[in-house]
């Protein structure tokens, strides 16, 4: 896997939130294939759609194509130089169990979810 950093790691009991820098493009896109219905209400929210585009070139979350046009959205945010990608990936691991539960094309907003998780976990 081409670089990857360490942005922010958690501890809590067993449980370990990370957010990792990459320029895997394949890993951003599986990571974000992982994503629920929540995580990829956060990153639509953040991408900013309606200052990108015409309101009737932004499908609805029920559309079929809706996922596709977050990733495409989010790649072009994603950009850092000409060809240069990176992403922030959130993952969460429990014992010997890991998932990935976001990505997104900036670390503002993967701070902002794992803020958001921790938030909503019982203390």
């Amino acid at each position: 896997m081409p670089r990857q950093e360490t942005f922010l790691s958690l501890q809590n009991g067993d449980e370990l939130l990370e957010v990792l820098k990459t320029y895997d493009e394949a890993f951003a896109k599986e990571a974000f294939k992982h994503m629920d219905d929540d995580a990829l209400s956060q990153l639509a929210a953040s991408l900013k759609f309606e200052t990108l585009y015409e309101p009737d070139n932004i499908p609805n979350p029920q559309d079929e194509d809706y996922e596709e046009f977050v990733w495409d959205a989010m790649l072009d945010e994603a950009r850092e130089d000409y060809n240069t990608f990176s992403y922030f990936v959130v993952t969460k691991t429990l014992g010997s169990k890991s998932e990935w539960l976001f990505v997104s094309p900036d670390w503002p907003t993967a701070e902002a979810y794992v803020k958001k998780l921790q938030s909503s976990q019982p203390s």
